[in-house]
C-alpha cells in the first residue's frame, strides 16, 4: 500500500543537524543476504518481508553505530506504510529497484491529498519531473532531503534513493539525526513525527514496529485447555490468510470476497474467526463462525478493564465499538505478555502480534 497522500513526507522538515554517527559500512546488505547474518532467529518469511528489502534494512540500522535503539525494525515499520516493502517492484541484487518508485507530481493539485506545491529541486534526476517534486524510492523521499541525508548503504560509489540499501541507510541517518536515542519511545515518536506530520501515520508504523520486535518472542505456553488451544493456533503460523477460510477440522480455501479484494476460494487459510474455531476444537470448544458472535461465548471481558484482565488462551476482540459485539470484525487468541497469534488480514500470514498491532480493541472472552 503505497501512502502517496502523506507525500513520503520527509519533505518539507530539513534538520539543520547533521545525522548522527554514520560509521563504514561494516556489512552490506548483499553479504547479509549471502550469509543469512544478522537478524538471529528471525527470517524475513516470519516477518513477511521480502528477502532482499529485509537484507537491507538489517544492513541499514547497523551501519548507524552510536545511534542508541536504530533497529531493523524501525526501517522496516516505515517502509511497509511507504511502499509495502517496494510490493510490486523487482529489488536486483545489487538494490536497484525496478521499476522505480516514484509519487504523484506534488503541484498543489491534491493528488493523494496534497494542497502544497513543491517546485522541482533535482532536475529531474530521481523523479522525472522537472518542474514540480514527487517522492521517490521505497521510502519516499523528497529530493532535497535525501541530498541531505542520502548515504551509500551498499558501498558501491554511488548514492540512489532508488537503492534499497542506500534508501535504508538514508532513512536511518535521518532518524538519528540530532543525537535520538530511539529506544526511548517518545523520542522514536518524535522522529516518525519529523518524517511524516501526522499522528495518524506515527501510529500507523508504531505498529509495524511493535510487532517486528514481538517476532521470536512469544511467551511461555500455560498448562491444560489453554495450552492445547495456544499450541494449535501457533502451530499454523505461516499460513496464509483466507477470506473465509478454515473451520474446526483445519485450514480450507474460503470465499469471494473480502473488503480488499481478496478471493478466498483460491487460497487455502485461515481467517481470524477460522482459525480460533480451530484451535478451540483442540480442547472440546465448538465456537460460532464469525468474530461478533464469538464475542458471546464464554465470560465477556470488557475493553475497560485493559489488557492486564486478559489470562492466555483468552479471545482478544477489536470492533467500531467496544460496548456493541454486532461491531466486532476481528478476533486473535492472547498469548500472554501483550501478545496474541492472529490472522491479520488479506495478503498475511498466521503470525504473532502484539495486541496493539490492530485498533479498536474490545475487549475478550473466557471460555476456559
Amino acid at each position: 500500500m503505497k501512502r502517496w497522500k502523506k507525500l513520503g513526507c520527509l519533505g518539507v522538515m530539513l534538520f539543520v543537524a547533521a545525522a548522527a554517527c554514520t560509521g563504514p559500512v561494516l556489512l552490506t546488505a548483499a553479504a547479509l543476504t549471502r550469509a543469512g547474518a544478522g537478524a538471529g532467529a528471525i527470517s524475513a518469511v516470519a516477518a513477511g518481508i521480502p528477502e532482499r528489502m529485509f537484507a537491507a534494512y538489517r544492513a541499514g540500522a547497523s551501519q548507524m553505530r552510536g545511534c542508541a535503539g536504530m533497529r531493523w525494525q524501525i526501517l522496516a515499520g516505515i517502509a511497509r506504510v511507504e511502499s509495502d516493502h517496494a510490493s510490486g517492484h523487482l529489488v536486483g541484487v545489487s538494490g536497484d529497484i525496478d521499476p522505480i518508485i516514484v509519487g504523484p507530481r506534488l503541484d498543489g493539485s491534491r493528488p493523494g491529498g496534497n494542497t502544497s506545491a513543491i517546485r522541482d529541486t533535482d532536475g529531474g534526476q530521481w523523479d522525472n519531473d522537472t518542474e514540480y517534486e514527487r517522492a521517490v524510492g521505497p521510502f519516499q523521499f523528497l529530493p532535497a532531503t535525501f541530498r541531505t541525508y542520502g548515504r551509500d548503504g551498499n558501498a558501491d560509489g554511488t548514492i540512489s534513493p532508488h537503492n534499497a540499501d542506500d534508501a535504508a541507510a538514508s532513512a536511518a541517518a535521518y532518524l538519528c539525526a540530532g543525537g535520538r536515542d530511539l529506544r526511548d519511545r517518545e523520542q522514536l515518536r518524535a522522529a516518525l513525527h519529523t518524517y511524516n506530520q501526522s499522528w495518524a501515520y506515527v501510529h500507523d508504523v508504531l505498529s509495524g514496529i511493535d510487532r517486528y520486535d514481538a517476532l521470536g518472542q512469544a511467551p511461555a505456553l500455560p498448562s491444560g485447555n489453554a495450552a492445547a488451544v495456544i499450541q494449535a493456533a501457533l502451530a499454523q503460523q505461516g499460513l496464509p490468510y483466507s477470506w473465509g477460510g478454515g473451520g474446526p477440522s483445519g485450514p480450507t480455501t474460503g470465499i469471494c470476497c473480502s473488503p480488499r479484494g481478496q478471493d478466498g476460494r483460491t487460497i487455502t487459510g485461515f481467517d481470524c474467526s477460522g482459525l480460533t474455531q480451530y484451535a478451540y476444537a483442540k480442547a472440546g470448544i465448538n465456537l460460532p463462525r464469525t468474530a461478533a458472535a464469538q464475542a458471546g461465548a464464554g465470560r465477556r471481558i470488557p475493553a475497560s478493564a485493559g489488557f492486564g484482565a486478559l489470562q492466555p488462551g483468552d479471545l482478544v476482540f477489536y470492533g467500531y465499538s467496544p460496548t456493541a459485539d454486532s461491531t466486532i470484525h476481528h478476533v486473535g487468541i492472547y498469548l500472554g505478555d501483550g501478545k496474541m497469534i492472529n490472522a491479520p488480514r488479506p495478503g498475511t500470514q498466521v503470525r504473532v502480534d502484539p495486541l496493539t498491532a490492530m485498533p479498536d480493541y474490545a475487549g475478550g472472552a473466557r471460555l476456559l
